[in-house]
């Protein structure tokens, strides 16, 4: 039985000469593999549809926990802006990682949303490094270790914020700081915001250079130090932004 299954394609392998096994992150599913017969031949209807940021509806030969099998999909977008420009493909590809490792860890309602989401404003035009520290930010709290950005992450005031550090778990008061690198206050605020603010509906972005570097250095070292999280992906954001 055929089910219609809404997701995206996070990666393609050949299989054989003409197929291709695809992996999707779903809705309904969490992360799936599929086979897509034939479509790396150049009449397949597939060809076109089977590649990586396909987003849409996917119609398959469903199997719980083994490999599924493609027949169709309509497209909802296929994020052709962002497949124009390698920064934006870079994020993307990043993003993609990131999600499926997070839905692996902890499969729950809204990951799949957001990732989406966050797709479709860079689609739009959006500041993908910006995008990207938001979800970043967001996901944290579905891995169990979101940093403190209420109050000092040491002494649990919520006055005198002076500054955030990776290795103190987040906000570090006047009173608890030591040697920590001081970032700017747009920093301590807009970061709090990234974390609240709906990524669906957000309408405007403006943050400063400055800015934007120390939260994507604070996620960086912060990821790095409580996730446990390993993605090829991110060493090519890296070495984007160096060029940058």
């Amino acid at each position: 039985m055929i089910e219609d299954i809404e997701g995206i394609v996070v990666s393609e392998r050949s299989y054989g000469e003409t197929s291709k096994i695809l992996n999707i992150i779903t809705k309904e599913h969490g992360v799936i593999g599929v086979m897509a017969k034939g479509a790396k031949t150049m009449k397949s209807e597939l060809r076109s549809v089977s590649g990586k940021l396909t987003y849409g509806t996917f119609h398959l030969y469903y199997k719980k926990d083994k490999l599924s099998t493609l027949t169709g999909v309509d497209v909802k977008d296929s994020f052709k802006n962002i497949k124009k420009d390698i920064t934006k493909i870079t994020y993307a590809s990043f993003l993609l990682e990131l999600a499926e490792q997070v839905m692996k860890q902890s499969y729950r309602d809204g990951i799949y949303e957001l990732l989406i989401s966050a797709l479709m404003k860079i689609e739009e035009g959006f500041d993908p490094m910006v995008i990207t520290d938001i979800l970043e930010l967001k996901y944290l709290d579905y891995l169990g270790v979101l940093p403190v950005l209420d109050a000092c992450s040491i002494c649990g005031s919520d006055h005198g914020i002076t500054t955030l550090a990776a290795d103190k778990g987040g906000y570090v008061c006047r009173n608890c700081y030591t040697n920590e690198r001081v970032v700017d206050e747009k920093t301590i605020k807009l970061i709090r915001l990234f974390y609240y603010v709906d990524l669906a509906k957000i309408s405007k972005l403006d943050v400063s250079s400055k800015v934007k570097r120390e939260i994507d250095d604070f996620l960086d070292d912060y990821y790095d130090r409580y996730t446990g999280l390993y993605l090829k992906s991110k060493s090519f954001l890296k070495n984007l932004n160096q060029i940058s």
